[in-house]
């Protein structure tokens, strides 16, 4: 292995060695604790420390890197602490997680650190968002991203490195190729000799280094980032390694050849290195000693801190509480009485509140497909470019998971996202990203993801099985979003203003048969409509219809033909939904129907009819019926949707419930 030196002085060169010393000396450390059970498991970087260190040391020390597993360099490089790494692998509150995720499973902005969720790719798109920021507010700054060359594979890969190219980011994506994906050889993984193949197809520059040479890491990683800071794109830098290790520790390595751990041990880094430097007389055995005892000590002395504190005590509420950043909206964000209002439509009520968000919130971006000159397919964005420019409204490469992987990173950086979906039935080719990386960050590491997903949904239009799903019911069982349904142009514009305020995700589900089928009265100022809290549009005697969306429509349309005196209680918000609402319009009628579009079986009304069976079963005079589409796919021909959707049902439901 060949060291070049260059200008590099002594001090960086030492500097360099002390940081690839500590996360081996750290490393098997932690190997001893794991055959102890100190330590519950453990993804070794044993021969693959050069990347981490050098390219962490190579950057400067506000930007931002996303590791993997093997990357305890990085960690070690941003001079996290030692005894809070150590009380985070062991499960304890004085980590970064609170006892809630694992190893590498965390970030820290104070480090500008970002770490990884077990999906891998995702966070590659997190980079994008990241590097997005810095380019908006003109900050001459890169973000590196590592990738193995098994996690490579994934879809969101692709998408990343084609956003980023497209958008012309300042992202290095650092591929670490040790040759297998846990036990998978390269050549089961891809048919391609390099990865430096594929950078020139995504119109980037790509680079290929030694791995273990942690000075040609540094170097390259520096001269391409201060190359990038002044000349904003993207890099694919593939770094060439091997895993000395399994996979993880209980993997082992016995589907991996001999041999190459005999080539690959005489390419040690740390070995290497230290030899050079020794060999060169820039180290001297002293030295080489000291600096050993010395990492030693401050390794001995943070577990000694870590080993000590107990393990997190277990409380219901506070782990529910901390799923959500705690937001208490602005009380004066409410239209006064003699508000001006003006006649809109549901859809122009829509672009009303997200023209005035954008006025309000310099910060705030909006993305998706076709959002741009085109306006949107529904035209909620029409005139948005000429008002904010194609900086803040931007169109987006055909995908969802690196646009929503890209909203996080912008709120990493303190902006607000709104990605549009152009239906609602697309989010399934993002549903990792909203549900595993935007639902958990605050809950994991108090990383909040100010983030909002517009769901154009619902059947009704003969769109057939693709472009008509009531989806919402996918959101509402995930802990950390919030999901939002308003049927009418008020609360529209101001549950998505409210959405957007709100630093947590929102999913906001508009239905596509209301964007022009309906009008009312829409205050012209700013305001919001508090989420969680339900509407009571109409009071009865008789019984109570539970229902959002269309669903209120359907309701009100019924009652008015049968003369039904009912309460219609509008839900609006559906995580959190509106408890307290729910139990008073049932002990007031005693008479209750669940209605949504959604399917039946699994839908929101099944969950709320078994919260009224637990809590307000005394209150009830017959048994709460549910009344929501059929369990099969929204069908095509408008004689099949007729049937499919549930308003026939309902009448029939109604007068059952009436005659009981």
């Amino acid at each position: 292995m060949v060291f070049n030196r260059k200008e590099y002085s002594q001090d960086v060169l030492l500097h360099l060695y002390q940081n690839l010393l500590k996360p081996r000396l750290i490393e098997e450390k932690m190997l001893i604790l794991l055959r102890q059970g100190k330590v519950s498991k453990w993804f070794s970087g044993i021969g693959q420390e050069a990347i981490s260190v050098g390219s962490t040391l190579a950057l400067e020390a506000d930007e931002y890197i996303l590791p993997l597993h093997r990357n305890l360099g990085v960690f070690t490089g941003r001079n996290v602490p030692l005894d809070r790494l150590f009380a985070q692998w062991q499960g304890k509150t004085h980590g970064f997680t609170k006892g809630r995720d694992r190893s590498f499973h965390f970030g820290t902005n104070e480090h500008h650190i970002v770490g990884m969720i077990s999906h891998l790719g995702p966070q590659l798109a997190v980079a994008d968002g990241i590097a997005l920021a810095d380019l908006l507010d003109k900050k001459q700054k890169v973000t590196l991203v590592y990738s193995g060359d098994g996690g490579a594979s994934e879809g969101d890969f692709h998408e990343a490195l084609n956003v980023a190219a497209v958008w012309q980011l300042p992202v290095i994506f650092m591929i670490e190729n040790n040759g297998y994906g846990l036990s998978t050889p390269s050549n089961e993984q891809f048919r391609f000799k390099s990865f430096t193949d594929k950078g020139p197809a995504y119109g980037m520059e790509a680079v290929q280094i030694d791995g273990n040479n942690v000075l040609e890491v540094y170097d390259t990683v520096r001269r391409l980032a201060e190359d990038l800071r002044q000349n904003p794109r993207p890099i694919l830098l593939e770094a060439l390694t091997f895993r000395m290790r399994g996979h993880e520790e209980a993997s082992g390595t016995k589907y991996v050849p001999q041999e190459l751990f005999e080539e690959w041990a005489q390419k040690d880094p740390v070995e290497t290195y230290e030899k050079w430097l020794l060999d060169e007389n820039l180290l001297d055995q002293e030295a080489r000693m000291r600096f050993r005892e010395t990492i030693k000590r401050e390794i001995e002395e943070g577990l000694k801190v870590a080993d000590a504190l107990p393990m997190p005590v277990a409380d219901a509420a506070t782990e529910i509480a901390d799923m959500y950043q705690p937001f208490e909206p602005a009380s004066s964000e409410q239209p006064a009485a003699d508000a001006s209002t003006t006649e809109k439509r549901y859809v122009d009520a829509i672009s009303d509140g997200l023209r005035q968000s954008m006025e309000r919130y310099p910060e705030l971006v909006l993305m998706g497909q076709d959002i741009a000159e085109y306006g949107g397919v529904f035209k909620i964005t029409d005139g948005f470019v000429a008002q904010f420019g194609k900086e803040r409204v931007r169109n987006t490469p055909l995908c969802e998971s690196a646009i929503l992987g890209a909203g996080l990173g912008l709120s990493i950086r303190g902006k607000k996202a709104m990605v549009e979906m152009q239906f609602a039935d697309f989010v399934t080719c993002g549903f990792n990203q909203i549900v595993n990386n935007l639902a958990k960050s605050y809950y994991r590491w108090g990383q909040h993801a100010d983030v909002v997903v517009r769901m154009p949904t619902g059947a009704g239009s003969a769109a057939g099985p693709f472009h008509s799903q009531s989806n919402e019911a996918w959101f509402t069982h995930t802990p950390g979003l919030k999901v939002v349904f308003p049927s009418n142009p008020h609360d529209a514009k101001g549950l998505l203003n409210a959405a957007i305020e709100d630093p947590n995700p929102v999913m906001y589900f508009e239905h596509k048969l209301l964007y022009r089928s309906i009008s009312g009265p829409v205050p012209d100022a700013y305001y919001t409509t508090p989420i969680g809290k339900a509407a009571l549009v109409r009071e009865g005697e008789e019984m109570s219809i539970i229902t959002y969306g269309i669903g209120v429509h359907w309701a009100t349309q019924l009652a008015d033909e049968l003369n039904l005196s009912a309460d219609i209680l509008d839900l609006r918000t559906l995580l959190p939904w509106d408890e307290e609402a729910v139990r008073k319009t049932v002990s007031k009628t005693g008479r209750v129907i669940l209605l949504h579009e959604d399917t039946l079986t699994g839908g929101l009304g099944g969950e709320i009819a078994a919260w009224i069976a637990e809590h307000c079963f005394q209150y009830l005079d017959a048994p709460v019926q549910r009344v929501a589409s059929l369990d099969t796919a929204v069908p095509f021909a408008p004689p099949l949707e007729k049937i499919f959707l549930p308003q026939q049902r309902l009448r029939e439901r109604v007068e059952k419930l009436l005659a009981y």
